[in-house]
């Protein structure tokens, strides 16, 4: 694996952040801003290194601008990571030390939710930094944005089954969700209303528990492997990226991929693997944006409105059932359908901004 470049691929700028009082190590990666200032979560793991962590952030924050295009939101790319352990490493100073750093980008990005962060930590970064969101509902924001998420992939889904089987009924099919933390739980429950057969794996069995304690008739997997290779009418990874590789493609006997993980796709050439395969794969960007939704409403001038939000998210399956038609017209892969949609916004709507408005 070549080493990433701090540059990025075609990144506009990438920002080492370090306050060594507070232990803050943090990268923050801006894609582009053609369409608006980047909007992206910061995350905060254990990466076994700094290169791992800027191998993350640069991919995560391209994700984030092909995201933001697809979901119609006039916002660019952007994604932060904060290497170190959230349960050991995470404290108000850090918190706050981050927020500042942030602030210094003066609106070029704004932070939000992701894997290790959440809702009440932005309001700690807020302390110092006006360019957050995915607040608390006490302090006006919008909260847990997995609800969103979870609500997008599920129409993602619908659309999915609507372009493989011609109908958007789930009810019957057996659905294996990897992950079942903040969003995999939501989409779970989605499922189960809709009567699908849902199966779950996760590494945490305290949260499966949880979720059969909420519906017994769950089926549990011992591992990501067994569910893979288990009898599915859909796969859901719903943890973190790369779950589509060679061995678990060759292995999955599902028809629909459609999950909430960013990144699913473990290199470029996987998408025509799984395409040869004869799986449909509903690109992860473009049904995991509900969350990206949800907290951009927060921007909205008049205040975070959840009806304004969920009626956008529900375009999510307008803009799947594109993706998947626009890759069969043009014979490429639904990745790569994907891409040339997001793409296709960026160019035409970004350059608008060469209109002098005086």
């Amino acid at each position: 694996m070549s080493t990433p470049s701090s540059f990025g691929t075609h990144h506009e700028q990438v920002v080492f952040c370090h306050d060594e009082a507070s232990g803050l190590r943090a990268i923050i990666a801006l894609y582009s801003t053609a369409l608006g200032p980047g909007l992206g979560g910061t995350r905060f793991f254990p990466y076994a290194s700094e290169t791992d962590a800027l191998a993350d952030v640069l991919n995560l924050s391209q994700g984030m601008a092909y995201k933001n295009a697809l979901a119609g939101l006039d916002l660019g790319g952007g994604k932060a990571v904060i290497i170190g352990d959230p349960h050991t490493d995470k404290s108000e100073a850090l918190l706050r030390a981050y927020g500042r750093f942030v602030q210094t980008l003066n609106g070029r990005y704004f932070t939000a939710c992701d894997v290790g962060t959440y809702s009440a930590d932005m309001d700690v970064i807020a302390r110092e930094c006006d360019y957050v969101t995915g607040r608390t509902v006490d302090h006006g924001g919008a909260g847990d944005s997995s609800v969103l998420t979870a609500f997008g992939v599920y129409q993602g889904m619908r659309a999915a089954a609507q372009f493989t089987w011609g109908g958007t009924s789930l009810a019957g099919k057996r659905v294996g969700i990897a992950g079942v933390g903040k969003v995999g739980r939501h989409l779970t429950e989605h499922l189960v209303e809709e009567d699908a057969r849902v199966v779950v794996t996760d590494i945490d069995t305290e949260a499966v528990a949880r979720l059969r304690d909420r519906f017994p008739s769950l089926e549990v997997a011992g591992s990501t492997e067994e569910l893979i290779a288990a009898d599915l009418d859909v796969y859901a990874p719903c943890a973190l990226g790369g779950a589509l590789n060679e061995v678990s493609v060759e292995a999955l006997t599902a028809k629909v991929v459609a999950g909430a993980a960013n990144n699913q796709l473990a290199h470029d050439g996987i998408g025509k693997l799984v395409a040869d395969r004869g799986i449909v794969y509903a690109p992860d960007y473009c049904v995991n944006s509900g969350g990206v939704i949800q907290v951009a409403d927060e921007l909205d001038p008049s205040g975070f409105s959840f009806d304004r939000a969920k009626a956008r998210a529900t375009g999510i399956f307008d803009t799947t059932l594109a993706v998947l038609e626009r890759s069969a017209a043009e014979g490429i892969t639904t990745a790569e359908a994907a891409d040339r949609q997001a793409e296709q916004r960026i160019r035409e709507i970004g350059r608008l901004s060469q209109i002098h408005l005086g």
